[in-house]
């Protein structure tokens, strides 16, 4: 398609195409989301996933039209020998989808390939400090998002999150997170919202519950949020949705703005799904 407009009338209809690809993209999209659910994905969702069991009605038939999409929309990998199956595509797909529930979505649009190891994986990492000095380490990650691809995930903590939805780390909403934070690009902690206004409101919540986070931390106290949210703002996002899924009331009690703010993006309630 692409080849054809550019040899017809060059720069133009090259124009023409680029704004009408999204209108053709959420038309494929419903198409096939509107396709039968199959039995045995259903029978994964519901043997591999509590949270789905608490889902309203109306969420789950979303999640199930959402999982179609994004199974048509993705390429799984296999990596250190590990076998793609369809649980394994299922189980990802649908803590992925969670993330869109009642929402516009372009399906995660800037990737396309996941790549899945058996278990945690090394990667080599090198950081640089403010005096210029390199140090080099060998890392062990349960998971990673580049902006433009792939997302890698651990099968392991994969399949532990989606058995274990309620402690607070979820390496499907948390790396998934950090693509909805891509889509406006720079991966700073500032999803695409809805309004000027939504996006302030958005800043001073989520800068006031940082500082507290780091507050919370260098004085020793406990937090419902996961320690690692205050590496950076980016990480902060992540962490605070993986807590907001997977621990709604806790983070309602304690963190009622980022609670709300949370609510408001996500166009969810989770500490009503009971």
């Amino acid at each position: 398609m692409e080849v054809l407009l550019v040899a017809v009338a060059g720069g133009v209809l090259i124009i023409a195409w680029i704004l009408g690809a999204p209108a053709i993209r959420r038309r494929r999209h419903a198409r096939i989301g509107a396709q039968r659910f199959p039995s045995a994905w259903l029978a994964i969702l519901k043997d591999r996933m509590p949270v789905y069991r608490r889902l309203p009605m109306e969420l789950r038939e979303q999640l199930h039209g959402l999982v179609l999409v994004f199974l048509a929309d993705k390429t799984f990998v296999g990596r250190g020998g590990f076998e793609i199956t369809e649980a394994v595509r299922v189980v990802v797909a649908a803590q992925a989808c969670l993330l869109l529930l009642n929402r516009e979505t372009t399906m995660f649009p800037l990737f396309r390939t996941i790549l899945v190891y058996p278990s945690t994986y090394a990667v080599d990492h090198q950081e640089e400090d403010g005096a210029g000095i390199v140090s080099a380490e060998t890392q062990e990650r349960a998971g990673e998002a580049w902006e433009r691809g792939p997302v890698i995930l651990s099968w392991d903590d994969v399949e532990y999150g989606a058995s274990n939805f309620e402690d607070g780390g979820n390496v499907v909403l948390h790396e998934f997170a950090h693509q909805l934070d891509f889509e406006i690009g720079g991966g700073d902690g500032a999803p695409l919202l809805s309004s000027a206004a939504a996006a302030a409101t958005w800043a001073n919540v989520f800068q006031r519950e940082y500082d507290r986070l780091l507050t919370d931390i260098e004085a020793g106290r406990e937090t419902v949020l996961n320690p690692y949210g205050a590496t950076e703002p980016a990480e902060f996002f992540a962490v605070a949705t993986e807590t907001f899924f997977e621990k709604p009331r806790e983070l309602a009690r304690e963190h009622r703005e980022l609670y709300a703010a949370l609510r408001g993006y996500y166009h969810v309630d989770p500490a009503g799904w009971t």
